[in-house]
């Protein structure tokens, strides 16, 4: 199992960035080793995005990342919430629903259809993996999201000198642009899913999950019966757990196993 850090010049973000990656292309020889059907197909490759305050390799999925054989590939979004921000360098989701795929797909050969790419993400990471294969859906097949930071709602309208208690007004006008039309923006996945399904366009499959005893059930909640309603088909799960890293850690496992078997 090789694991790298990379770090190279992203014109989204302005600067030289890293991003960690993890290759299963380098098998023991000392221990019996049977091909599998996973191992004798292409090798896919997923995009996993870290929480708030979080940073790449938060989560590293090595056994499975040999299991299924595909690579990870993990960058540093910062507290950016995965969006294009509103200043100079903050263009999180330019970065990765379009320039980390291109320099994947040219540097290392990865990556290069839908079937091959997936995204997956915990909290505001969970909220980038929807928003991203949203926005991207001719790039990313299949999105894992594992208790989705969707506050939309909670931020709309929110003014100048207003604080949630995670972050102030400014954060969150940077982030996702002006408050007063967020839920009609670009920011909102509920707006990408609708265009997707009126314009009858690809559909990433969408697969979430939140605990039951997580401070964002609710928001969970209300994007599943979203999706419901606009009848764009999708796996959602509750289950027992709060807002950690032994929920996201079971649910790691389960959704890998759905969007790689």
């Amino acid at each position: 199992m090789a694991y790298c850090t990379f770090k190279f010049f992203s014109n989204s973000l302005v600067r030289g960035t890293t991003f960690e990656m993890l290759i299963p292309n380098d098998p023991r020889t000392d221990i019996p080793h049977e091909e599998t059907e996973y191992s004798k197909r292409k090798m896919k490759t997923l995009f996993l995005l870290h929480g708030y305050t979080g940073s790449a390799g938060d989560c590293i999925p090595a056994y499975l990342a040999e299991k299924y054989n595909f690579a990870v590939i993990m960058p540093n979004g910062e507290n950016g919430f995965w969006l294009d921000g509103l200043s100079t360098g903050h263009k999180f989701g330019t970065f990765v629903g379009c320039e980390l795929v291109e320099y994947v797909r040219k540097t290392f050969g990865l990556a290069n259809t839908p079937d091959e790419t997936y995204v997956m993400g915990l909290s505001m990471g969970g909220f980038g993996a929807l928003h991203t294969a949203l926005a991207y859906p001719q790039t990313f097949g299949k999105a894992g999201a594992l208790s989705s930071a969707l506050i939309v709602h909670d931020i709309a309208g929110m003014k100048p000198g207003e604080n949630s208690g995670m972050a102030n007004y400014d954060y969150y006008h940077e982030c996702f642009g002006d408050l007063d039309k967020v839920l009609e923006s670009e920011n909102n996945p509920e707006v990408l899913a609708k265009r997707l399904v009126d314009e009858g366009k690809h559909l990433p499959e969408i697969f979430m999950c939140c605990g039951t005893e997580d401070f964002l059930i609710e928001h969970n909640r209300k994007m599943h019966r979203f999706l419901d309603d606009i009848g764009y088909r999708h796996e959602y799960i509750e289950d027992k757990g709060a807002h950690d890293m032994e929920f996201w850690s079971k649910y790691f496992v389960k959704f890998t196993d759905a969007m790689f078997e």
